[in-house]
């Protein structure tokens, strides 16, 4: 991303999320603030030769966002939630649990461009928020948390949804070893990529043309995994649980048409670890 501007990710992903409020059927993720956050935001013009957005693309993101919730909501000792790269994430302003402390963590830029969306669309920001601004260039997720209240050995959920591909790999690594490795239990879900050597030949140059134009915008992709690779990482890095989640598992989680093609072949694991005080 620019410097002092906010991430045009984060404009694109609001956008879609509310786009799908309005325009597919069935609705996979249901997000009452996605429009009034993003109204009047424009992104300013596209580099010459951005694709445009396919469906399958929105639809994906939808799901991630949905698979996140639906196991965070399942969650039976989360006490606090860390939304990594919060972006326009609507989450804390929808939770209807006061006692579930949320941390956004995002970049300085981006978290004063948040504020200033959330108070122009009249969104409140509840007494469990905790705004954490990161430059993850220079700062760790860790690090930042150290100073805004994060409480170690609470058990914590953790969000990492369309950040993980562009982080390198060694920062989002150092991430996973972090969560992993905290007192208490803890469990993330995040999605990822995978490189364009794993994916089926008529697919490789929508995702090719897709990479290009995430460069050109000033945000490049950086990391990619194959299931088995994120699989050894995560257990490397400490989870005991690993669950990885493709496209057509979540077109059959809920009920989707099992025709829709897998343009670009992103992925969703929910990792859990026991906490490093085991019994």
């Amino acid at each position: 991303m620019q410097t002092g501007r906010p991430s045009r990710t984060a404009m694109s992903s609001a956008h879609a999320r509310a786009v799908h409020q309005v325009a597919d059927s069935p609705r996979v993720f249901t997000d009452p603030l996605a429009h009034p956050i993003t109204s009047g935001l424009k992104s300013g013009p596209s580099p010459a030769g951005t694709p445009a957005m396919p469906a399958e693309v929105r639809l994906f993101m939808a799901l991630r966002h949905r698979v996140a919730e639906d196991a965070l909501h399942a969650s039976a000792l989360s006490r606090q939630v860390v939304i990594l790269g919060a972006g326009l994430d609507t989450f804390a302003y929808r939770n209807r649990n006061p006692r579930l402390r949320v941390f956004e963590v995002d970049h300085p830029a981006t978290q004063t461009w948040k504020r200033e969306r959330l108070a122009e669309a009249g969104i409140s920001v509840p007494d469990s928020v905790v705004f954490c601004p990161v430059d993850f260039a220079d700062q760790t997720a860790e690090a930042g948390l150290a100073t805004v209240g994060f409480d170690p050995c609470a058990p914590t959920f953790f969000l990492l949804l369309g950040v993980a591909p562009y982080l390198s790999r060694n920062t989002l690594l150092d991430t996973a070893r972090f969560v992993a490795r905290l007192p208490a239990p803890t469990e993330i879900v995040l999605d990822y990529n995978q490189p364009l050597s794993a994916l089926p030949p008529h697919r490789r140059p929508a995702f090719a043309a897709q990479a290009e134009a995430m460069a050109r915008m000033g945000e490049p992709w950086q990391s990619y995994f194959t299931p088995p690779e994120i699989a050894a990482e995560l257990a490397g890095a400490g989870f005991d649980h690993v669950s990885d989640i493709g496209w057509q598992d979540c077109l059959a989680r809920y009920a989707l048409d099992p025709l829709l093609p897998d343009l670009f072949g992103g992925r969703i694991v929910h990792a859990r670890a026991t906490g490093s005080e085991r019994n």
